[in-house]
């Protein structure tokens, strides 16, 4: 490295000047901060580094700023928007990890800084401190509480199954409900490990959950998340919070299967109910159909034995008190002989009472004779005729004949004087021929034809 061109001794200038066999012209800032840039980029253009991230933060454009440190240091670091969309986890405080990039220089604070192209966990210890501290900060929000799960129903008409379309999971699945109860199955297709796996598992869950109920596609009873066994970074993805919070809020009950019994994921604390292996979650899902048919047979019986039974127990009890009863003719014998009492007394009522009469009607008989009956009904004809000729004589009307006339009132009743005929408004003369109407003070008639009175029959003779 080439010495300065000047010297301690020499005493600095007012003005700056170049000095004798000086060539090298003054670079400005942002000259030198470019040659910085480049210096450290070409000398540090591939790095790995590793150590605890600090101040984590998202920014609105995507793009990640942090820190990496370790007891003695402290690097800051950026990832660019597209390079967080690739990654398999979120970058959380105090997460150690191996970040892969290059160091260059910020010009504008004069500082350096790591640009990383790719973050992992720094070993499965590390991953594990990431579980706990998710599934801690995740359990504080209630996720995780007993009381938010729900009941699988009995018999879903349609299941949902989240899980990848081409594994093992899905012919298991689908191989165990066709042996125990045949149902329509929705398979919504989606990675289970690897980078956007954790996305594409939220999306279906919360897709199943947005189905309508009367919709061209049919919404599912129940969910099924399923996966295979694997390592914890293979299953990392259903412990992303993505897919724990879609989980959580699903409108629909949701079965975790992920992994074998072994294995735990925080997606198994959100759903409603676990599942040790995608098979047993076929079996949870749905009930076995031959023990259904078994079940439904023994309760018909049990409901023919309680339909019959009261019938059973009433013939019983019947049999029982009639045999208590006494015998048909012993119940009729006393009223048959009280029957037979009651004839023997009417038989010689009648005939006592016959034989009175009989003497009764001898006794009068004595006094009758046949003379003195027709001279009895003889006396009655002759006072009927007198009466019959006394009524024919008493008759008004029957002077009629002689040329005589009858005036009434409007009542009916006979005038017998001029000053009561004198008071009626309209007189009614009978004549042996009919009636003609009048008025006292010579008005005309206001009725119509007179009424014609047929003559009285003559009175015959009553006997």
């Amino acid at each position: 490295m080439p010495s300065p061109p000047y010297s301690d001794d020499q005493p600095a200038g007012l003005v700056a000047k170049d000095s004798a066999g000086d060539n090298a012209a003054a670079l400005s800032v942002s000259e030198i901060s470019a040659l910085l840039k480049r210096t450290v980029e070409d000398r540090f253009g591939f790095v790995r580094v590793r150590g605890e991230l600090s101040g984590v933060k998202r920014a609105a454009s995507g793009h990640v700023y942090m820190a990496l440190k370790d007891e003695n240091a402290r690097l800051d670091a950026v990832m660019w928007r597209g390079t967080t969309q690739r990654l398999a986890f979120q970058p959380e405080d105090g997460l150690e990890v191996i970040a892969t990039g290059k160091l260059t220089t910020y010009p504008g604070r004069s500082n350096y800084q790591m640009v990383v192209e790719r973050m992992e966990v720094a070993g499965e210890g590390a991953l594990l401190a990431l579980l706990a501290k998710t599934k801690a900060r995740l359990e504080a929000e209630g996720l995780f509480d007993p009381a938010r799960k729900r009941r699988l129903p009995f018999l879903p008409g349609t299941i949902g199954v989240v899980t990848s379309p081409t594994g093992a999971v899905i012919r298991d699945i689908l191989h165990r409900l066709a042996d125990r109860f045949p149902s329509r199955v929705l398979v919504w297709p989606v990675l289970v490990q690897g980078q956007g796996a954790a996305e594409q598992v939220a999306a279906a869950v919360r897709g199943f959950s947005a189905l309508p109920p009367d919709g061209p596609v049919p919404r599912p009873d129940v969910v099924i998340v399923a996966r295979g066994g694997g390592s914890i970074e293979d299953l990392w993805a259903f412990n992303e919070e993505a897919v724990v919070r879609a989980i959580a809020a699903s409108t629909i009950p949701v079965i975790s299967a992920v992994g074998h019994e072994t294995d735990t994921t925080l997606a198994d604390f959100a759903a409603d109910l676990r599942a040790p292996t995608p098979t047993a979650a076929a079996e949870l899902a749905v009930p076995v159909r031959e023990e259904l048919r078994a079940q439904l047979g023994e309760l018909g019986l049990r409901q023919r034995r309680a339909a019959t039974r009261p019938l059973q127990l009433g013939r019983e009890r019947l049999a029982v008190r009639a045999e208590r009863l006494p015998a048909p003719h012993e119940l009729v014998a006393p009223h048959a002989q009280r029957l037979d009492e009651l004839a023997e007394r009417l038989r010689r009522g009648l005939g006592e009472r016959t034989h009175v009469a009989r003497a009764e009607l001898q006794k009068v008989a004595g006094r009758l004779s046949l003379p003195l009956l027709s001279a009895r009904l003889a006396r009655a004809r002759d006072r009927l005729e007198a009466l019959a000729r006394l009524a024919l004589s008493l008759d008004p009307d029957r002077v009629l004949q002689r040329g005589y006339v009858r005036v009434t009132g409007s009542d009916g009743r006979t005038l017998v004087s001029r000053v009561a005929a004198a008071r009626e408004a309209a007189l009614l003369l009978h004549f042996r021929d009919g009636e003609l109407a009048a008025v006292p003070a010579g008005e005309a008639p206001r009725r119509a034809s007179p009424r014609v009175k047929p003559p009285p029959p003559e009175q015959g003779k009553l006997l």
